[in-house]
């Protein structure tokens, strides 16, 4: 049986002189061995040091319309303040990729394609439909610091950091079936205004929102990486078994 096809958008990072386009392999391997998918690495679409913008070339309608899902990754960069109102700063860039994923996003909801977010990409996800950001969360009185030590290995820095409330009646309540659960926390920017038209999933101790989905599309989003050993962990492993089978659904409809 033929296999449905999930794009992920790559990061441009800079291994000594030279720009490259890439993904990381925990991605890789959940979007194969959780969603039992064929991972299709989109290069970031804008202007490059040895990149004409792709944009000029290439239409996101020919691609989305050869893919069954969208897997929105999270990144060490963080989304350009410009793209929602906000202050620039110090920190970690990728303009090469929100110049892919923002145009992506809106073309997914057009064509309804399965759309699954987790860390920057939720991020992006909430910034592309009309929200904002906390640059910094742990600058903001009342909320916690929930970036990861980066002195600790990696099985520390994505451990379980903090609990989250998971809200009645949604979507993730019925994947995971419990109230609470304890989940990684690795990152530095954080919802603010959460986008008109979401439903919030997810909420932690200190009130910042670590889950939402879009009603009448098949779209979640998530804060935490539960791609992290995912098939060691049932609370992340239902979300990508829900992915599988939302990609497999609109395969076959493509295929009616």
């Amino acid at each position: 049986m033929p296999k449905p096809i999930v794009l992920i958008p790559s990061d441009v990072r800079q291994v000594g002189i030279h720009p490259f386009h890439c993904v990381g392999e925990k991605y890789i391997n959940a979007v194969v061995h959780g969603a039992d998918a064929i991972p299709f690495v989109m290069p970031a679409w804008g202007q490059g040091k040895d990149l004409t913008p792709i944009g000029n070339t290439l239409q996101l309608d020919d691609i989305l319309d050869r893919v069954d899902g969208v897997f929105l990754t999270g990144s060490p960069s963080n989304v350009h303040p410009d793209r929602y109102g906000g202050e620039l700063r110090e920190m970690m860039l990728d303009v090469q990729r929100d110049d892919l994923t923002f145009p992506l996003i809106d073309k997914c909801l057009e064509k309804a394609i399965p759309l699954f977010a987790v860390c920057r990409g939720f991020q992006e996800l909430n910034v592309a439909l009309g929200g904002t950001l906390h640059p910094a969360v742990h600058e903001v009185e009342g909320y916690g610091d929930h970036r990861e030590d980066t002195t600790q290995s990696r099985e520390n820095q994505y451990a379980a950091s903090h609990r989250v409330s998971v809200q009645s009646g949604g979507l993730l309540k019925n994947l995971i079936g419990a109230e609470t659960l304890e989940v990684n926390s690795l990152h530095g920017q954080g919802i603010r205004d959460l986008a008109p038209g979401l439903h919030i999933e997810a909420v932690a101790d200190d009130g910042l929102i670590e889950a939402f989905s879009l009603p009448g599309q098949d779209v979640l989003g998530v804060q935490w990486h539960p791609e992290w050993k995912f098939s060691d962990n049932q609370h992340y492993r239902v979300l990508f078994d829900w992915f599988k089978e939302r990609i497999k659904a609109n395969m076959n409809k493509g295929a009616c």
